[in-house]
């Protein structure tokens, strides 16, 4: 669900701790445009004001705990990441009809966001093992790493997970503060609020469908895109939207077609990072290659690649698959195994596909939305870079798809029982 209210509210937002703000925002046309013009470095703005407040406050609580946690916390989320949550929260906003009273209060929303993801990531690193984030340290090793003269070997490394897995709590606390002190008139601003928890239990059931099918070796279709629409489409692009929306109070009709668009190019999103996962050049992800392989992560190419398979017979597949799947080890001759039965299984090419199809399905649901120009083609742009789609832009209006109307759900469905065939 999207809730919003169709009536023509002025939203305010104002940075925690300060006066609540009029009811019409003080910023103009001029404001809009430099923020329309780099959302990215209009919300690092608001980021950099907002840690600096709280980094200082921790700090007064205790030297250690401001230097080794929020100090870190800190950097990590303004040194790095593209601010696509954010974006979609503002254009979502615009090509609603949004403008100069409801900027600040997206802004902050998207603050939120940027909190919100930190808190994943950081989160995720430690229950992936993994070492590196963005081509460094991942918080966890390098808090490790900070005190390896006095808590060295294992007990280093546990302390370092615990320190992350607080440093993650910290962000999300934070992040609730923001859209907590957000302000808005009383319909929207619960919109906001209803949205921001559904999310914050999406993510988390998301994730655990992640790790419990990483410990039960699923390998199901269905589960794995489950997993990806509540880990990553609803949480990295239909909320989002929906969020924007809100605050813009569009209409139910704007609204389900931002949220069906959204998780369309979520999925997709998520589908494009798993193949990034094994096929990607680490110089250009920051990460290691194929770490969702050797975790044993059930992914929707994986799964793909075992029902093609086994359909074809194929047992030398079916034995690499096996062998080599959550392996921590794996060497990378191992790996290039891997890669040559996803390829040969046409798993690739099948999941590539798919990413396509989802994307074709996203600008037809943004298209029947009827979006104010601001946004509509930022936001059409911004959709399809995330989905990743080499395809080329749907049609427009007036020359209709066979798919167009068909709920979103039913189209995933039909795509999951596809593949295998």
């Amino acid at each position: 669900m999207c809730p919003t209210e169709a009536k023509d509210h002025p939203v305010a937002g104002r940075p925690p701790g300060s006066r609540p703000a009029p009811a019409r925002s003080a910023h103009g046309g001029g404001h809009l445009r430099v923020v329309d013009a780099d959302v990215p470095a209009a919300v690092g703005r608001v980021l950099k004001s907002v840690l600096a407040e709280r980094t200082e406050r921790a700090t007064a609580m205790d030297p250690d705990f401001g230097r080794d946690l929020a100090e870190r916390l800190a950097r990590f989320t303004l040194d790095g990441g593209k601010r696509v949550r954010s974006q979609f929260a503002w254009w979502a906003m615009r090509a609603c009809g949004g403008g100069a009273a409801e900027s600040e209060a997206a802004l902050h929303v998207g603050a939120a966001l940027e909190l919100i993801q930190t808190c994943a990531l950081v989160h995720d690193d430690v229950m992936d093992g993994s070492r590196l984030r963005r081509g460094r340290l991942a918080l966890h090793t390098d808090i490790a790493a900070q005190y390896a003269d006095t808590v060295p070997g294992a007990a280093g490394s546990r302390f370092g997970e615990a320190a992350a897995i607080l440093a993650g709590d910290l962000a999300l606390a934070w992040a609730d503060d923001l859209v907590a002190d957000i302000e808005a008139p009383r319909p929207r601003a619960r919109a906001v609020r209803d949205l921001w928890s559904a999310m914050r239990t999406e993510m988390v059931a998301g994730q655990y469908l992640d790790i419990q099918g990483q410990a039960t070796s699923s390998r199901s279709m269905r589960r794995a895109i489950r997993a990806a629409c509540l880990k990553s489409a609803l949480y990295s692009v239909e909320r989002p939207l929906a969020l924007g929306a809100a605050l813009a109070g569009a209409d139910a009709a704007r609204s389900r077609a931002l949220c069906s668009a959204g998780r369309c190019v979520g999925i997709a999103f998520q589908l494009r990072d798993d193949l990034g996962d094994v096929f990607a050049d680490p110089r250009r992800t920051g990460k290691p290659v194929g770490g969702d392989i050797r975790a044993g992560k059930p992914t929707y190419l994986v799964a793909v690649a075992h029902a093609r398979a086994e359909a074809t017979g194929d047992h030398r597949g079916l034995a690499v698959l096996r062998s080599c799947l959550g392996r921590a080890d794996l060497p990378d001759s191992r790996l290039g195994e891997v890669r040559d039965v996803l390829i040969d299984t046409g798993a690739r090419d099948i999941v590539e596909a798919k990413i396509d199809r989802l994307a074709g399905h996203a600008m037809r649901h943004l298209e029947s939305a009827r979006l104010e120009p601001e946004g509509h083609l930022p936001l059409r742009d911004l959709l399809l870079a995330t989905a990743g789609s080499s395809a080329s832009p749907p049609p427009l209006p007036g020359h209709p798809s066979a798919e167009d109307g068909l709920p979103v759900s039913l189209l995933l469905t039909a795509a999951v029982e596809g593949a295998a065939r």
